[in-house]
């Protein structure tokens, strides 16, 4: 997703991923991954697999021990650890030379507070000892897409940014500023405000992302009624409301973990303002997303289908996914919305390379 964001005028030079099923499904929609896809282990990889000088580098490390969803092992953690497989590549880049000239790592927001802040600062000073000045900006999906999806995009560059990339920018979030206030001063000092403009307004909501009523499977009345039975008073009110208006009203459920008198409940959780919530793949966080459609004072429920969930991302409905829902819904669940780095390349990383647009753009796009 981050490749089919960046764009056509950018070349794959290298990809990695060791999820089959994601592997598969970018064999499938990238005809020349047989020149540049590795699927493994980041850690399994050398400096030697690595073609040429990338002007840019993608990491995406998984994001379980960031997330909410996750145990918040931090970079510690044995997935997220991921990022140092990639960055000992960086690290054996820079020795012969070849360090790209920009790198974006990107992953959810837990990154800004893992460990109190910690993580963030080893994140920081592991591009700083590499020539690195970097900024960081938090974008939520919304403003592209119908689904909250607030993910951390730090931005790091090898050469001085342009004057008019550094400003402000809507995506300055208050954790991106408390994080940076965190930092070492040797490392502030390496820091870049990154200036962007908004976006323009989004012009799309859940509904208009949706397969037809008639070519979807609704649950029973009785399933149905169990997911009514998992809302808290607040949710079933909110359903209320919309009940009485007697209109068409389509809205997401999503399940989450509360705690209430002490105990850890599992509750349903209802949103009609447009947008889903933050997809997840579906052996994690908060499963699969359920559809709820209230018209004329009947509800009716069903699962988020994988096509739909795939928009939500950004994906056009050309790109092949896996035949299995489950599939199909990791691979959506677990990228980057499409949309969104797409702006990320046009408002900053296109600029900051155009010093050289005599030189062919190459992303090395780098996961575990």
């Amino acid at each position: 997703m981050a490749r089919l964001g960046l764009g056509e005028s950018w070349t794959c030079a290298f990809a990695n991923d060791f999820d089959r099923v994601k592997a598969n499904t970018y064999r499938q929609n990238f005809p020349d991954a047989q020149d540049h896809f590795q699927e493994g282990d980041v850690w399994t990889l050398s400096v030697a697999d690595l073609p040429g000088r990338a002007d840019l580098a993608w990491a995406s490390s998984p994001c379980q021990d960031f997330s909410l969803a996750g145990a918040r092992a931090g970079l510690a953690g044995g997935r997220s650890s991921a990022f140092f497989g990639f960055w000992r590549l960086i690290e054996g880049l820079a020795a012969e030379r070849r360090a790209p000239r920009a790198i974006v790592i990107e992953n959810v927001s837990g990154l800004l507070t893992s460990h109190g802040g910690r993580d963030f600062v080893a994140l920081g000073q592991s591009l700083v000892a590499q020539g690195y000045r970097f900024g960081a900006l938090e974008i939520d999906a919304a403003s592209f897409l119908p689904q909250s999806r607030p993910r951390v995009f730090v931005i790091a560059t090898r050469e001085p940014p342009p004057v008019d990339l550094v400003g402000g920018s809507p995506f300055q979030s208050r954790a991106i500023l408390a994080a940076h206030a965190n930092l070492p001063n040797d490392v502030a000092e390496r820091w870049i405000w990154w200036r962007t403009k908004a976006p323009a307004p989004r012009n799309t909501d859940l509904a208009s992302l949706l397969e037809p009523d008639e070519a979807v499977v609704w649950h029973s009345d009785e399933r149905t009624a169990r997911w009514l039975a998992l809302m808290a008073p607040l949710h079933l009110a909110r359903l209320a409301s919309i009940r009485a208006r007697r209109t068409r009203a389509v809205g997401a459920v999503f399940r989450r973990m509360r705690v209430e008198a002490g105990e850890r409940v599992q509750r349903a959780e209802v949103r009609f303002d447009g947008v889903a919530g933050c997809l997840r793949t579906p052996r994690g966080g908060s499963s699969r997303q359920v559809i709820v459609v209230v018209q004329d004072d009947t509800v009716r429920t069903r699962l988020l289908r994988p096509r739909e969930a795939a928009r939500l991302m950004g994906l056009p409905d050309s790109y092949l996914l896996p035949s299995a829902a489950t599939s199909a819904l990791h691979v959506a669940g677990d990228g980057v919305a499409v949309p969104v780095v797409r702006w990320l390349a046009a408002q900053l990383l296109e600029p900051l390379l155009a010093g050289r647009a005599a030189v062919r753009v190459q992303a090395a796009v780098g996961r575990r």
